[in-house]
């Protein structure tokens, strides 16, 4: 592929930040701003040398593929949360685009974890379904037992070590400084959302009086035939093969998407165990401290209840 005629269509933004936190909405958001454009396909999680992936990585040309359609003039950026988590994706950003802007979506490290066992319960991709079960395992887990059957993501099971937001947060600073990273909290998106786009925009150098379709995106949901949803995220390895070619085509992620949706409905998560909440709560309290200085945010909302 000639070097030339791709450098225009690589990505000149990334959206990471802390698993589902809200970079499903953003990028949904962005995607109907006529200055942007973003594929149909959300974490394609090309860099990061560091992830699993569960159908293989996409090779340099297929990525660049992604953003063939992208008009003159439109910032072309997509969105990976699991790059924030990775130790490597920062500098393979980088090397691929020393210009890049990053936009970091952050949220109360406790609620992240409890949002992501129950989204690896939807994906047919975690085995415990007490939460606080789930914590227990992680130490065997980091040590290859008690892992769930299947191809899986392990980091996405490594609960507590996925939200270690301040040396994550610090990598990207250190790459790119700090004036080409854009935080984002995501209680404050979730109850100013159409301030904190406009700002995101700003950032991007794109109009920000454009007004998207505020829809909520990526609610929580209950699974409603376990069979079907395992066959859908954990195909018989004898199909791998032809999943990995397969899910490159954006029918097929319309298609893959409608499936889930009729297997799957709406539903509030079930509250955390407060003794547990508690718990967790002052066990991150260093962390969240850490993290408020690093950005220079208040974050005292995270921290346990009369603690600043």
């Amino acid at each position: 592929m000639d070097r030339s005629s791709t450098q225009a269509r690589r990505p000149d933004f990334f959206i990471v930040g802390a698993f589902k936190s809200g970079t499903t909405a953003l990028y949904d958001y962005l995607r109907q701003h006529p200055q942007v454009f973003m594929p149909f396909h959300k974490e394609p999680l090309f860099f990061g040398d560091d992830l699993t992936r569960r159908y293989g990585r996409m090779t340099l040309d297929q990525y660049l593929s992604l953003f063939k359609d992208a008009g003159e003039g439109q910032r072309v950026g997509e969105a990976s949360a699991w790059y924030l988590y990775s130790h490597c994706a920062a500098n393979e950003i980088r090397e691929f685009r020393p210009d890049a802007q990053i936009i970091v979506m952050l949220r109360n490290p406790v609620d992240v974890m409890h949002a992501q066992h129950s989204q690896m319960l939807f994906n047919a991709a975690e085995d415990i379904p007490d939460f606080g079960g789930a914590l227990e395992a992680e130490p065997m887990r980091r040590r290859g037992e008690r892992l769930p059957s299947g191809p899986i993501r392990i980091e996405t099971l490594f609960y507590r070590q996925s939200v270690r937001f301040a040396e994550q947060v610090e990598r990207y600073y250190d790459t790119f400084g700090r004036d080409r990273i854009h935080i984002i909290l995501y209680d404050e998106f979730r109850d100013r959302t159409a301030e904190v786009y406009q700002s995101t925009l700003r950032f991007l150098g794109v109009d920000p009086s454009f007004t998207p379709q505020l829809a909520v995106v990526n609610a929580n949901r209950r699974v409603r035939s376990s069979v079907l949803q395992r066959l859908i995220f954990q195909p018989p390895r004898t199909l791998l093969g032809a999943v990995r070619l397969l899910r490159r085509f954006p029918m097929v992620h319309r298609a893959r998407s409608a499936l889930l949706e009729l297997n799957s409905r709406a539903r509030h998560r079930a509250e955390m165990d407060p003794q547990l909440r508690a718990q967790l709560i002052e066990e991150f309290a260093p962390e969240v401290r850490k993290l408020a200085s690093l950005i220079d945010r208040d974050l005292a909302a995270w921290l346990p209840a009369g603690v600043e």
